[in-house]
């Protein structure tokens, strides 16, 4: 075992300031905020795994909103600091930046804050304890609110070594201290893939839940989870990694049939969700090795050249890079910024794979004919968007006789109702209210998005005149800011047809407009499926359950009065009143929030139920048509 001790604990500050400013040490404190703690403490144990010590790392939710992590590495030091005259656990626990990560003879790679990590953590819990197994000796130490409760305890002998860290959030500092379990098992399946050998047990004791994870494929399985069930261009993944004196580079891509990207980008483990100079400098490697060899086999001809713009499309790609100090943008990581990367990573990237190519020239041919397509679409696209911003500039003309628009400036107020057929859209524009409703007919069912190029999405009418009401551009194009409207409302019928079209909008948005359904704009509309009157009186049920209830409500009132049940088939049977009543009126309408919980999950459920392959969506229709009341195939 390498020297790790007290003196080894450098100390630059305290932590008072983590409780008056949480945002700017976890990004917030809302979801992320509060699962960001998790991660820190888990990036502790990753690092001891990095540094060739612990082998097995365990999750727990405990019952009582609490987490609590282990790993079997050596145990922080628990022998006095020589600065703080303290235990360094209890240095690491109270101090900023007080850490063994400083020391490159301790860790020479390391994804934590640099020992700021676990003082935050500390910090902002209500109650904390650390466990920590070394020299012989369980030590223990407890804290409220960042402050111990007593020096750190030697409790009984033991042979083990390793940490242990049980904390509950500070409910006074976090909006919500209920743990999400599918985020947590998200990030220990990166962890996994990122970490090969390393094994992690998962415990939800909430409801007596348990996950192992073990991968001995590293990123090359973490690509096979990836691109499951999708149309690869490549028979099998490119892979390479990269040593160089204190710095370790692997990547791992291939290319689909489609216009996705999906590039994940890591810094000693840490997801990257902006990137960084190591993504920079990868996609710059890609540009240069596929239009030299491109050439060379003359497949990209009359001197036309890839641009990064081509090389993403249908790109899938997984890049993990172990540096000694990264330099992060934000203190949640979203970012590296290492100047020096960016040449490291393109040298060394476009090296390997010339020398690959130049090997397997087959293997260059399929995925430079798929580039091929890109470069195709881009040219095509842009006489598309020079006809589509034409008739941006003339779209009050053209889509007055379809878009009924609203007319307060407010943004926050301004509302797009997306209705099915030209029926529905004459009960919408009648009994909206004018001022801060717009009604958008579709005739129709639209495009399938999923099986085609922008090029053909964009001779779509139904969909090119949706962009232009929409007024965010697409594509490259795509700008938030522009957004006309801050809700988004799918209004289609209960039927089969109805919940198609809503299908196909979801599609649109998720694979040409993300970032309005993670910004929360993307709404459906639940109208009723029953009228009931009894008397003069009327009642609306939303479902079945509803419905029976109700009637039994007014039977046990009034036995002998006639009730008239009505189910609608659509939006368009009812008339204007009956629309603003029970699907527009703010007061008393039902809308439901599109949010995209699980990113991965939703982009493989989307590529099973509305892609090309036909294999994937029989099994999942076999596997779930019993847990479905009605199926849309």
């Amino acid at each position: 075992m390498s020297t790790y001790k007290a003196e080894d604990i450098q100390v630059l500050e305290g932590i008072e300031a983590v409780r008056k400013r949480p945002g700017m040490y976890i990004g917030g404190t809302g979801k992320e905020g509060l699962h960001h703690l998790v991660w820190e403490i888990i990036n502790n144990s990753i690092d001891e795994f990095l540094a060739g010590y612990a082998k097995n790392i365990e999750v727990k939710i405990l019952k009582n909103n609490r987490v609590q992590i282990s790993d079997d590495g050596r145990g922080i030091p628990v022998d006095i600091h020589p600065k703080t005259k303290k235990s360094a656990l209890e240095t690491v626990l109270t101090y900023l930046h007080a850490g063994g990560k400083f020391s490159q003879k301790i860790y020479k790679v390391s994804g934590g804050l640099h020992g700021v990590g676990l003082s935050v953590v500390n910090a902002l819990s209500k109650y904390l304890k650390a466990i920590v197994y070394r020299d012989g000796y369980e030590w223990v130490q407890e804290y409220e609110r960042g402050v111990p409760k007593y020096p750190v305890k030697k409790v009984k002998p033991s042979n083990k070594t390793g940490t242990t860290i049980i904390f509950e959030p500070d409910n006074k500092i976090f909006e919500d201290i209920n743990f999400d379990r599918d985020l947590i098992l998200d990030y220990l399946r990166h962890q996994g893939y990122l970490s090969p050998k390393l094994r992690i047990n998962f415990y939800d004791e909430r409801d007596d839940f348990c996950y192992s994870f073990y991968f001995e494929g590293g990123i090359i399985s973490f690509l096979n989870h990836l691109t499951k069930n999708k149309n690869l261009i490549n028979f099998h993944h490119i892979y390479g990694k990269i040593n160089e004196e204190d710095k370790e580079f692997e990547f791992c891509f291939n290319y689909i049939e489609n216009q996705e990207t999906k590039e994940l980008a890591f810094t000693n483990n840490i997801l990257n969700p902006e990137g960084g100079t190591h993504l920079v400098g990868f996609r710059n490697a890609l540009v240069r090795v596929f239009n030299e060899v491109g050439k060379e086999l003359n497949i990209l001809k009359n001197n036309k050249n890839l641009i990064t713009e081509d090389i993403k499309g249908g790109l899938y790609s997984i890049i993990s890079l172990k540096i000694p100090e990264p330099q992060f943008e934000g203190q949640t990581k979203s970012k590296l910024g290492n100047p020096e990367v960016k040449s490291f990573v393109e040298s060394k990237t476009y090296n390997f794979l010339k020398e690959y190519f130049g090997k397997n020239p087959d293997e260059a041919k399929n995925i430079l004919n798929r580039l091929s397509v890109n470069l195709e679409v881009r040219e095509a696209e842009k006489s598309a968007k020079e006809a589509v911003l034409k008739k941006r500039i003339s779209s009050s003309l053209i889509l007055a006789s379809k878009l009924a628009d609203c007319s307060t400036k407010d943004f926050s107020k301004r509302e797009l109702f997306i209705v099915e057929g030209d029926s529905a859209g004459g009960s919408a524009k009648q009994g909206r209210d004018r001022i801060f409703q717009a009604v958008f007919p579709l005739r129709g069912k639209i495009l399938n998005v999923e099986k085609a190029s922008l090029n053909k999405i964009l001779k779509s009418k139904e969909i090119k005149d949706l962009i232009i009401t929409l007024g965010t551009g697409i594509g490259k194009d795509f700008n938030i800011d522009n957004l006309r409207y801050s809700k988004i409302i799918i209004a289609t019928d209960a039927d089969s047809d109805g919940h198609h079209i809503r299908t196909l909008l979801l599609t649109l948005f998720y694979r040409y407009f993300k970032p309005l359904v993670e910004k929360g704009y993307i709404y459906i509309a639940h109208p009723p499926l029953y009228k009931i009157q009894a008397g003069k009186e009327i009642y609306y049920a939303y479902s079945d359950e509803e419905k029976d209830k109700l009637i039994k409500e007014i039977q046990t009132k009034r036995r002998n009065i006639n009730i008239d049940v009505q189910r609608y088939k659509g939006l368009g049977e009812m008339n204007p009143e009956e629309l603003w009543a029970t699907t527009m009126n703010p007061e008393t309408r039902i809308l439901r929030k599109v949010t995209i919980k699980d990113a991965e999950k939703a982009d493989e459920l989307f590529t099973i139920l509305m892609g090309t392959e036909v294999e994937p969506r029989r099994k999942f229709i076999e596997t779930y048509a019993k847990q479905a009341k009605e199926l849309d195939i």
